[in-house]
């Protein structure tokens, strides 16, 4: 069975975000990118306020991994466009579209979900809800909706998070990094 990139929204051939080591392909996904591959990849993506939601199916070794930018478009004229993996509803749809296409029962995945952090929190009233955690509900009930279990999840906090996912096993590795803090330039006159 081969699987491999999904068109983007962008021109790029499907191995341009490749790297093959030791017969693991790399595939680093961009904001409003989705990848579904087989255990021959591991997908990587860096998240700020964008979530990431992966699928993976453990006894195919099937996955898929977004990286979105909104949880929906919100207009109802543009609902009726064509799919757009930059936001979360679409991006959903068009990886359990594909996971179908491969056999892949999305009920016997199991999803993991991360991002969604608040990557500017001087600026925000601590009452104020962040597109960051907006990313991260709308994703919980998205999968929630397609009755996908979530094993896993690093949502919200302050940074952005290094993410890597490795289809052969499913094990997803999240690092977040807390946005350096930076300092008025002081005036020496």
């Amino acid at each position: 069975m081969e699987l491999k990139l999904m068109k983007l929204k962008r021109n790029r051939p499907a191995d341009a975000g490749a790297n093959v080591m030791a017969n693991v392909i790399d595939i680093f996904l961009q904001p409003g990118e989705y990848f579904v591959g087989d255990a021959s990849y591991r997908i990587r993506t860096l998240l700020g306020s964008c979530v990431s939601i992966t699928l993976w199916h453990p006894t195919l070794q099937i996955g898929a991994m977004s990286h979105f930018l909104l949880g929906s478009r919100g207009s109802s004229s543009e609902a009726e466009a064509e799919l757009d993996p930059r936001y979360g509803d679409d991006v959903m749809y068009l990886m359990l579209q594909e996971l179908e296409r491969s056999k892949v029962p999305p009920a016997e995945c199991q999803a993991k979900i991360f991002g969604g952090a608040n990557m500017f929190p001087e600026q925000v009233r601590s009452e104020a809800v962040t597109v960051g955690r907006k990313n991260g509900e709308i994703a919980r009930s998205l999968l929630q909706s397609h009755r996908i279990p979530v094993v896993s999840e690093s949502l919200f906090g302050v940074g952005h998070r290094q993410i890597l996912f490795d289809i052969k096993s499913g094990d997803v590795w999240s690092r977040q990094i807390a946005p350096a803090l930076v300092e008025p330039a002081k005036n020496d006159t």
